[in-house]
């Protein structure tokens, strides 16, 4: 008892056995014990069915968290783009404002004596003045780096090289890839970067770039620290291998912000002009390589050379390491491939083998899939690439139709093209001309007339006969005042530049070409020209005055225009670029502010400052035009040609039907970001309907090969698309088309649908150079 246990009792029977005093409950145990088990198992098959409905109860809930959190991570990645965009407006509006500061100080642009004489004082002038700058806050100026003219120094490579470790051209490799814009240079043009770098250093305190001044250097910061201002105010500091200034090595631009060493640093830099010139010389070297390249196919080799340049443009670059598949036989291709670099082998199956048999071997300058030239081609063989890095140009059957021409097509051209390429030249020129005499219409008797009359006026004092009614605008260069004739009720419009600022940033090119392309023009969509003059400090183009107004400030005015008037705005400029380009010239500044209002309501082209007469084939390579407006391949520096103009134009149907350019950020640089990304992913807002958008989309290709108005069917493809159905391009040619944006005028001095702007108090230094000796 001690230990508390308790032992089952016995009991001696009669005949001596033992029998336990429990043995019934052993029976009765069991059967509880059964019954206990049965409990038991049914109760585990509750919980079980239990645990399982509670588990798909987690999985649907879990689902639904799942739906939840992907739904959140929506809305979350739209408020971010919303907060974003947001910012970005935060920041135009700022940089707006202080615009508007610094403009409200003091005069835009400077003003002849003789024009500051004739202006009128008011007492309400003051405001007018306000109200101006306030609604012109939106207005888009252009840009432009300085003409690459063909009289300018050969550039040399080798001069500009710079000696520098490999470690070093190692970390100015990354730098420049790590910023937006300079990563979406080719591997070549990023290693050109590198080796014409050059070492600066500045001491602590100094200023890299100064706010307000202009600059013409990219720098990567090499050792040391820099604080960035804006109006003395710490913005950010800049570490070590990190590219900064790169908007100046686009074109002509004065610094938005300055950047001061905390202590001694060191940095790499890079002038505009050698980026340029690295930027020209790659594409150049690329397309006269592929061109002759081209020629060296025997397929190809008498295609004519306007089709020769366009297909080099159609090219694309694929490559292929040892043992893949370029084309397999039996396969469905509409791809032409021609080898530029490397050795492939041709394989085909035969009867005889179980196994494909190498049956041919090509190389640089064969080419093969021409049959996908003509019509979906089944590959009778396959090609696989010899060696690694096998490198093919690349068009596909698509492109090469609408670019170049139809197999058909040029087949018949290239039978006898040898022998009959005098009898073709003189029908192309023939046809040429023929179409330009259509085009160009001659000029009127008013015009003459007007000629005629202007033509005795003394050519350095133009003011000794006109006298000045009031500004129609206000540009880089100078102005533009409505003037009229002292004895007549004729009035022209009498654009001033400045000589000094043209020499200054080197713009007597672009000024000349103005004067010769405007001087030659003869179309009803495009400005007159009647005279020009100069003096010591201004030259002077005496133009036609086109008082409807500006499609700008109307635009602005409405919000957007509905599609009959957006329309037929781009029918006049589609006109007129059909002109120009028939006379070999680009324009390169479509914008509203660049299109104004005649007194019938039509539209007319102004300010050709940035336009330029190209032979056919040919690509030009200075940076101008407008940011929102400039095309991929005038930013990223790869020649352009017509092609920019059609750009231009898709821009501009999506600002006149929705008030605002599709591209626009917080600065240049955001701006051109924007435009590289492209038009295609982007969503459309509900203002613009099924057709325009297809149009839009289509003049905005991001290769210009295949933008609408450069295919081969020319502008007329633009005339035939579905969003001109019903219009009449013989109304609109014959100006018999009513506008829709025709104006009540008063007389040939009614100037109310111009802003008002301040007068021009400065008087510029004299220019002497006579680089305007035929003005």
């Amino acid at each position: 008892m001690g230990n508390a246990s308790m032992k089952s009792k016995r009991y001696k029977n009669a005949d001596g056995s033992v029998t336990a005093s429990n043995s019934w409950s052993h029976r009765d145990g069991r059967r509880l014990k059964n019954a206990s088990l049965e409990s038991l198992r049914v109760r585990v098959e509750e919980l079980e069915r239990e645990g399982k409905r509670r588990n798909e109860e987690l999985q649907a809930k879990e689902q639904q968290i799942r739906s939840l959190q992907e739904q959140l991570a929506r809305q979350t990645r739209v408020l971010a783009e919303l907060s974003e965009e947001l910012q970005t407006k935060c920041i135009q509006l700022s940089k707006l404002q202080d615009v508007m500061k610094s403009q409200g100080g003091a005069g835009t642009a400077s003003r002849p004596t003789s024009v500051r004489k004739a202006g009128k004082s008011s007492p309400n002038l003051s405001v007018r003045i306000k109200e101006t700058l306030n609604r012109r806050k939106g207005a888009k100026a252009g840009v432009s780096a300085e003409p690459t003219s063909s009289s300018l120094p050969k550039f040399c490579f080798e001069k500009a090289r710079v000696a520098k470790d490999v470690s070093v051209k190692k970390l100015l490799t990354d730098a420049l890839n790590k910023n937006q814009y300079l990563r979406r240079l080719e591997l070549q043009q990023i290693k050109d970067i590198v080796e014409c770098m050059y070492e600066r250093t500045y001491q602590r305190g100094e200023y890299v770039v100064k706010q307000g001044e202009p600059g013409n250097h990219l720098f990567v910061l090499a050792d040391g620290t820099l604080d960035v201002f804006q109006h003395n105010k710490l913005l950010t500091s800049i570490t070590v291998w990190t590219t900064f200034g790169e908007l100046a090595i686009l074109y002509n631009c004065t610094r938005t912000a300055s950047v001061r060493a905390v202590n001694d640093v060191r940095t790499w830099a890079l002038d505009r002009e050698v980026f340029q010139n690295i930027m020209r010389r790659t594409a150049e070297m690329r397309h006269e390589q592929y061109r002759n390249f081209l020629r060296s196919v025997s397929l190809l080799a008498n295609l004519p050379e306007d089709k020769l340049s366009k297909m080099v443009d159609c090219l694309e670059v694929e490559y292929y390491d040892k043992g893949e598949f370029i084309i397999r036989e039996g396969e469905e291709g509409s791809t032409f491939y021609i080898i530029a670099q490397g050795k492939v082998k041709v394989t085909q199956t035969t009867e005889a083998h179980t196994f494909p048999q190498v049956i041919n071997t090509l190389q640089k300058g064969d080419y093969f899939g021409e049959k996908a030239l003509v019509s979906d081609d089944v590959r009778s063989a396959s090609i696989l690439a010899e060696e690694n890095g096998v490198e093919c140009l690349v068009i596909d059957r698509e492109t090469f139709d609408q670019t170049v021409g139809t197999f058909s097509e040029l087949q018949k051209h290239l039978q006898g093209y040898v022998a009959t390429l005098d009898r073709d030249d003189r029908k192309r020129h023939a046809r040429k001309k023929s179409v330009s005499r259509h085009q160009s219409q001659p000029l009127s008797s008013d015009a003459i007339c007007l000629k005629e009359m202007v033509s005795t006026f003394s050519a350095s004092r133009p003011f000794d006969h006109l006298e000045v009614v009031a500004t129609l605008g206000v540009g880089g260069f100078g102005r533009v005042e409505l003037v009229k004739m002292q004895d007549k009720d004729v009035a022209f419009a009498l654009k001033i530049i400045k000589k000094k600022h043209v020499v200054d940033n080197r713009q007597e090119e672009h000024i000349h070409s103005e004067r010769k392309i405007l001087a030659e023009a003869r179309s009803p969509f495009i400005v007159k020209l009647y005279r020009t003059f100069k003096d010591n400090k201004y030259v002077y183009m005496l133009l036609e005055a086109c008082l409807g107004g500006e499609v700008w400030s109307l635009l602005r005015d409405r919000g957007n225009f509905e599609e009959p008037t957006a329309k037929f705005c781009v029918g006049c400029v589609t006109e007129a670029f059909d002109y120009l380009h028939r006379k070999g010239i680009l324009y390169r500044d479509l914008k509203p502010e660049n299109l104004l209002l005649d007194a019938e309501g039509y539209i007319k082209l102004v300010d050709f400052g940035f336009a330029k007469k190209i032979r056919c084939g040919q690509k030009t390579w200075t940076f101008c035009g407008t940011p929102e407006y400039v095309a991929p391949e005038i930013i990223l520096n790869k020649g352009h040609n017509f092609s920019v103009d059609f750009w231009s134009l898709g821009i501009l149907v999506f600002e006149l039907l929705t008030g605002s350019p599709p591209f626009s950020g917080s600065d240049q640089m955001m701006t051109y970001t924007f435009i590289l990304k492209g038009i295609e992913k982007m969503d459309f807002p509900k203002k613009i309907t099924k057709r325009p958008e297809d149009l839009i989309r289509k003049l905005c290709r991001q290769n210009p090969a295949e933008r609408l108005g450069n295919l081969k069917n020319g502008i007329t493809d633009i005339k035939k698309h579905r969003w001109f159905n019903g219009f009449s391009w013989e109304g609109l040619k014959a100006k018999t088309l009513p506008s829709p944006l025709k104006r009540a005028l008063t007389g040939p001095t009614d100037h109310s649908y111009f802003d008002s702007y301040p007068p021009d108090e400065d008087s510029p230094p004299d220019e002497l150079s006579g680089w305007d000796v035929d003005f």
